[in-house]
């Protein structure tokens, strides 16, 4: 209640400034960035709380009336000419050479930051400041196009966010059928890997006795979820989402689950894209479920591949043979997987060449190819099983041939396992999978692989 208290009376302290304020300007509703920029400087320039308050809150306002082209110019504007103060920094950098210190040090870290980062400081106070912030950033993403200026700008803007976004200022709350309505719409709207049909359908993810959904929230984003996670609790570790998501499937009883089955994990804010919480959302949800059901034992998740049709269909060195390639052709038709002969044809070559996919493929720059391994083996996970015709829904089909696979989170071996990954570039995997390579179906594959 003080917060709140606290947050109204900012509020309308900054609503009063802003009308003082807004006496000097005409024509308000047409903007350009010359008009924004000019307040961003007076912003930058101003030493009062409340009129620098109301002066962001006044920044943001105008913002929203630039269209595209204005709003391109304002950010190659912070990205030009708010960088660091030329003159202050040459002196910093020559008093530092003169005789290096601690202090002289901390000064040339400070002459070295860019005017904007204070700017975008400024900005965050305004009442919603925060959000408005977050969608910003969503703006410069979208008209960035290569620009190595406006990533310079970006890259400001992110270590801000990352900043006020850190693990210490995220609550993970759960989502159930009590949650609020405007929150569980969210949710619906929000899921990225498996979509939630309608009211009923999130009802069977979030209301039975063996299934649970968290999210991280921030307290300057009022519910609104930055991340969210859904669980399956399962008997055993699971190879396909069919039945997990099935409209008549028989819930297991709480005592009886062994297994924690990660399904579904959804990113809702673009704005905070490159700000990592997936690592810690999982991580406190198996601590969370630990203390809750004890008899849990195995953590694992059930993930969707994709990148891999896309690179079964445009890698140059896919190493198979011209048999094997022959058949890949096969996936072309939409009802492949319903013959049974031609799909087990199939999995002796997919199967061997999705284990390469994980554990030899890379991009030009060394990494893996697949953006969901990088997150769950990046966490320390580790590639546990390749999941044959684990996901047979269209979108399944068409970006990973129905493969799904299981990473599993053995607490005991996150750390060495992320270290590994991190610093060899090593994937951690399963004998099964890694025997997949030395298969019956690597007949089909061609000898670069030895």
């Amino acid at each position: 209640m003080a917060n709140a208290f606290f947050t109204d009376l900012l509020a309308t302290i900054s609503e009063r400034s802003r009308t003082l304020l807004r006496r000097g300007v005409s024509n308000e509703t047409k903007q350009d960035a010359s008009d924004l920029l000019e307040l961003c400087h007076a912003l930058l320039s101003s030493r009062g709380e409340a009129s620098g308050t109301a002066m962001a809150r006044e920044v943001l306002d105008r913002y929203h009336h630039l269209d595209d082209e204005g709003r391109l110019a304002f950010f190659g504007a912070l990205a030009r000419d708010y960088g660091p103060d030329r003159e202050k920094l040459i002196q910093a950098i020559e008093t530092w050479r003169a005789q290096p210190d601690n202090g002289d040090a901390s000064d040339l870290h400070f002459a070295s930051e860019p005017r904007r980062q204070e700017l975008i400081r400024r900005l965050n106070r305004a009442p919603g400041g925060t959000s408005e912030l977050v969608a910003m950033r969503v703006d410069l993403l979208r008209v960035m196009k290569g620009s190595r200026d406006l990533a310079t700008l970006d890259r400001d803007i992110t270590h801000l966010l990352s900043s006020w976004f850190n693990r210490g200022f995220l609550v993970l709350r759960r989502i159930d059928w009590s949650s609020p309505a405007n929150i569980l719409e969210k949710i619906i709207r929000y899921e990225a890997v498996h979509e939630i049909r309608d009211w009923d359908d999130l009802r069977r993810r979030i209301d039975p006795v063996d299934r649970r959904c968290y999210a991280f929230f921030h307290p300057a984003l009022v519910d609104e979820p930055l991340i969210f996670v859904e669980v399956a609790l399962t008997e055993t570790i699971p190879g396909a989402i069919a039945p997990l998501l099935a409209e008549d499937r028989q819930p297991v009883p709480a005592e009886r689950a062994r297994t924690a089955v990660f399904y579904s994990i959804s990113n809702t804010q673009r704005g905070l894209g490159g700000i990592s919480f997936g690592s810690f959302l999982i991580k406190q949800v198996v601590e969370e479920l630990q203390r809750e059901l004890p008899k849990l034992d195995t953590f694992v998740t059930l993930s969707p591949v994709p990148g891999f049709m896309q690179w079964l269909k445009q890698a140059n060195d896919l190493p198979v043979s011209d048999e094997g390639r022959a058949l890949l052709e096969q996936l072309d038709r939409p009802d492949w997987h319903e013959n049974a002969d031609l799909s087990a044809q199939l999995r002796t070559v997919i199967e061997p060449l999705a284990a390469y996919y994980f554990l030899k493929a890379r991009t030009p720059k060394g990494r893996l190819i697949d953006s969901v391994a990088r997150f769950h083996l990046g966490n320390g996970a580790r590639l546990e099983r390749i999941d044959w015709l684990g996901d047979l829904s269209p979108k399944g089909l068409r970006e990973s041939a129905g493969i799904m696979v299981n990473y599993l989170y053995r607490l005991e071996d996150i750390e060495k396992n992320h270290e590994a990954y991190v610093n060899q570039g090593e994937v951690a995997a399963s004998s099964a999978v890694k025997k997949l390579l030395k298969s019956e179906g690597r007949r089909l594959l061609d000898m670069r692989l030895s």
